[in-house]
């Protein structure tokens, strides 16, 4: 017998809707999964204020184009500025004639005394330091002087044997007129400022007899860039005082070039001058190159020990020289062959190619390919075994494998 009971669920009817189909729970989440070891990249906060990720390409090129245009307008001034300078000194009287006057001041007394006092403030200040640096480059001594230090006890760098350079753009710089009434008056005086004549320029109205060194520029700065920022200014100034600095080291030294690189040991300009460049920087000296003595006819084995143990690779027999090329081809058959039967291998004084020590080794180089390269030289005229006498005043200095040359690289 079948008991009625009510039936409880927890199911609700809603009386005149359609009935919706049962959806099944959500399943549980997933246990994460194991990843390999390893830093895990971070997710970039995105900022919606962050403009630079969404640059309009269209602007950005606009506004390189802008920067572009504003460089060349500032390079195109100053070399502007420069090409009116290099026409006043080219026509102009007063400029002629004072750069002369400044570099024969400089140089009065031959490099053996005296030194240029360069004084300047501000912006003139350092063009003035960098002018001492080249001046002392080259050979020419110089030191910066500061105005103001110098009036508090500095003035003792004056020298009675010294040249003074002031650089002052307007000729009237205070700092500078301050000093001038406490240099001694027998002392040169040179005035590198804007003014292309003297009566113009009150530092030399103050002063005379300054030498005036003009350095004027096309249009004001304030005109050129809406600023009177020093920038063309410096720039004739910084060229105007190299010209200095170069002509007047040309007077007193016979070779700017050994003297620079002397003075100029470091660096990449340095490392440049202990480049050789000629063929004495190369050569090989005679007196360096061990000599067979033994009366013995040497054999090539003899030979062979005598290039091991010298420095450079050769080897001499009297007269006769054996380049390392040579002496690195020889054969195991040539080891017990008396060196007079060994095929060009020992090259006598007669055969060796004169050649001078001042030939830049580019253009021997040059030469040297062509002739052992080129089948349209006599097969005798040089080989790559040929042996280089170099030549200094008439003597040979040492020698040179033409091999080595032919393969030289700058």
């Amino acid at each position: 017998m079948v008991e009625h009971h009510p039936v409880h669920n927890s199911e609700v009817y809603l009386l005149g809707r359609t009935p919706r189909p049962t959806v099944p729970p959500p399943s549980p989440p997933s246990p994460s999964t194991p990843r390999e070891a390893g830093p895990s990249s971070a997710i970039e906060e995105l900022c919606l204020d962050d403009t630079e990720s969404f640059e309009d390409p269209v602007e950005s090129s606009s506004l390189a184009k802008e920067r572009i245009s504003g460089a060349i307008h500032v390079l195109n001034t100053e070399a502007t500025a420069l090409r009116v300078l290099t026409h006043l000194y080219r026509t102009d009287a007063t400029a002629t004639q004072g750069f002369s006057a400044a570099v024969g001041a400089i140089t009065r007394y031959k490099g053996e005394k005296g030194k240029i006092v360069i004084i300047g403030v501000g912006k003139s200040g350092h063009i003035g330091k960098k002018l001492v640096a080249t001046f002392n480059s080259l050979g020419v001594h110089a030191t910066f002087l500061h105005p103001t230090e110098a009036l508090h006890g500095d003035l003792g760098k004056i020298g009675k044997h010294d040249t003074v350079l002031f650089i002052t753009f307007s000729g009237k710089t205070p700092e500078l007129l301050a000093l001038l009434p406490h240099l001694d008056a027998a002392l040169p005086v040179i005035a590198l400022t804007s003014h292309t004549r003297p009566e113009d320029c009150e530092l030399i109205r103050r002063r005379q007899g300054t030498i005036l060194l003009p350095a004027p520029i096309h249009e004001s700065e304030v005109v050129s860039f809406g600023v009177s920022a020093p920038t063309t200014s410096t720039t004739v100034a910084l060229a105007l005082g190299d010209a200095l600095a170069v002509v007047a080291s040309q007077e007193l030294h016979s070779t700017v070039i050994s003297v620079f690189a002397k003075n100029h040991p470091g660096g990449a300009i340095g490392q440049a001058f202990l480049k050789p460049r000629e063929l004495r920087d190369l050569v090989v000296p005679l007196h360096e190159i061990p000599t067979w003595e033994s009366d013995d006819e040497a054999c090539g084995v003899d030979i062979l020990k005598l290039g091991y143990d010298s420095p450079s690779g050769w080897a001499r027999v009297g007269d006769a020289i054996a380049s390392p090329g040579c002496i690195k081809s020889l054969s195991t058959a040539h080891m017990s062959w008396p060196v007079s039967t060994i095929p060009n291998f020992l090259i006598e004084r007669g055969e060796w190619i004169s050649i001078l020590a001042d030939t830049r080794i580019s253009q021997a180089a040059e030469w040297l390919r062509d002739s052992v390269m080129s089948p349209d030289y006599d097969e005798a005229a040089c080989k790559e075994n040929s042996i280089l006498a170099v030549i200094e005043n008439g003597e040979v200095i040492g020698v040179l494998e033409a091999g080595q040359l032919a393969n030289w690289q700058e």
